[in-house]
């Protein structure tokens, strides 16, 4: 009897630590892997939208070849040959690849190469305590302290340390996933943090409370 009891003892002290365990886990202050993940991917690779001017060059083919070419507001791009395309949600790799594969009908292992000559599609919203929260759009990659700073920098009522960026995901089903990255100032700053000053994909949103 006093054996049973005592592994009933140890069973419960398990099952207490275990829910102990699960319940700091899920009250944490830190970020999830899905959002550290997220950051570290950051936007090295610009995705391509409307207005953005490009240069496609096929390699001995001036025929084919275009020294501009405007990726229309509908996200699509016309190329001799293989006619419209989508350009809009692909960086220039992407493009390039999907250029030389409507080539091949036509042409024997041909070499694309797509360079981004202008950007305009690159936007993203600094809001809350900032000085000037509003749409931004740039010319180039930002951070998110570079957001901020184009936003005119933190009111002195911003919570620095209790910043979030909202970044949109696109899932499998067509539907659209929200996220919530923490981007607490101290860490941006010093880069000591589980998520860095990281950049910003278009379309981001950075709160500042």
């Amino acid at each position: 009897m006093r054996r049973r009891t005592v592994h009933l003892t140890r069973a419960i002290g398990w099952l207490l630590l275990s829910v102990l365990l699960i319940t700091v886990q899920g009250c944490g202050g830190g970020p999830s892997w899905e959002a550290i993940d997220e950051a570290n991917r950051g936007g090295n690779d610009f995705v391509l939208g409307p207005e953005d001017v490009l240069e496609i060059s096929v390699w001995r083919n001036q025929d084919l070849s275009r020294k501009e070419v405007v990726v229309r507001p509908d996200g699509k791009i016309s190329m001799p040959l293989i006619g419209e395309l989508v350009a809009s949600g692909l960086d220039a790799n992407q493009l390039a690849n999907l250029i030389s594969e409507r080539l091949k009908e036509f042409k024997e292992r041909p070499s694309v190469s797509v360079s981004v000559k202008e950007v305009n599609s690159y936007s993203i919203y600094v809001l809350g305590e900032v000085v000037k929260p509003g749409k931004y759009q740039l010319k180039s990659h930002a951070t998110v302290l570079q957001a901020v700073a184009v936003a005119g920098g933190f009111s002195i009522y911003a919570a620095k340390n209790k910043m979030q960026v909202l970044r949109r995901l696109g899932k499998e089903d067509g539907k659209l996933k929200e996220i919530r990255i923490p981007a607490r100032y101290d860490d941006l700053v010093s880069g000591e943090g589980e998520i860095g000053n990281f950049i910003l994909k278009t379309g981001d949103v950075v709160l500042v409370p």
